[in-house]
């Protein structure tokens, strides 16, 4: 769910060259508006984004959310995750999401629940929460989209309660996904890689700890994951993609080049089908800590490697 705030200026943009972030990037001369989202891109992402779903559930079951636990999502798009999370709560836990997206919001609002609630809201600007209100938060695909990145994990570290875990994945820009390099190919064929905005977004693992520890947090643990999806062809993966990115990717493009470059991606994408579909690896940084309170780890996984710090 690629939903989170980005502080932006007056008109909505990131200008060009930006950086989103220390040690993150974007493209050189892109714009990100979050006014590029609309009501079509929203229900698109709601039947695609079981992508996100996924990987999600990884960052989930790394946190390990338990009943009568408070929970809040940020970025949380059309609220699919936020939902598996309430059910892992109940009967008395609660999750708060929030998203910048008043029409994704739109549509989590039909998996509101006494112990779910989805708003509009801004990832840099938790105020409407009380310090230590929160014994979960996560951000699932949402983190290389925020700007200011240690005023939000300031913040986090804010909410949570103490010994409270936060969990998150990210891009990286030295491992941009499959998708990314066959869209520039075909941009490119097409001849119109001058053209398109395709946003690249992310933040080095080395930087994504620093930035995490810095904020205060303990038992930081980092993992840079190979994650496989299937797509049905070119159309669905180009919708997939547009509506992952709120209406950024291949901005600026007419109709008629948008079915340039559609028509080059299937004859370059054809390749790695597959009997499941067209096969492309993903690349993220899946990252968990906890505000120390003064004990051992909260984290108890196996399979994750850890440096245990404690800021006392």
């Amino acid at each position: 769910m690629p939903n989170a705030n980005i502080a932006i200026s007056h008109n909505n943009q990131i200008g060009p060259g930006n950086q989103i972030g220390p040690g993150s990037q974007i493209s050189p001369g892109i714009q990100i508006s979050l006014g590029n989202d609309t009501p079509d891109l929203a229900r698109t992402y709601e039947e695609a984004s079981i992508v996100q779903f996924d990987h999600g559930k990884i960052l989930i079951d790394a946190l390990n959310p338990q009943p009568g636990e408070r929970v809040l999502d940020i970025g949380a798009g059309t609220g699919r995750l936020a939902e598996h999370v309430a059910q892992l709560v109940a009967p008395d836990g609660t999750v708060v999401a929030i998203d910048p997206l008043a029409y994704r919001i739109a549509i989590a609002q039909l998996r509101a629940s006494d112990r779910l609630t989805f708003s509009v809201g801004r990832a840099e600007d938790l105020s409407e929460f009380a310090p230590g209100e929160f014994d979960v938060v996560y951000l699932n695909s949402v983190f290389h989209w925020i700007e200011d990145k240690p005023r939000v994990l300031h913040e986090i570290f804010r909410v949570l309660k103490p010994g409270g875990r936060l969990g998150l994945n990210t891009q990286d820009p030295t491992r941009p996904h499959q998708t990314r390099a066959f869209v520039r190919a075909a941009l490119a064929r097409a001849g119109l890689e001058a053209n398109a905005a395709t946003p690249h977004r992310g933040i080095e693992g080395s930087t994504l700890e620093a930035l995490v520890t810095e904020a205060g947090f303990a038992d930081y643990r980092g993992e840079l994951r190979t994650l496989v999806d299937f797509h049905r062809d070119a159309e669905t993966l180009l919708r997939w993609s547009a509506s992952s990115a709120f209406g950024n990717f291949l901005s600026g493009l007419s109709a008629a080049e948008h079915d340039r470059v559609r028509a080059e991606l299937a004859a370059l994408i054809e390749v790695n089908r597959t009997s499941k579909g067209i096969r492309l690896e993903r690349y993220l940084h899946f990252a968990t800590a906890r505000k120390p309170r003064g004990g051992a780890a909260v984290f108890d996984n196996s399979d994750q490697s850890s440096r245990e710090r404690d800021r006392k």
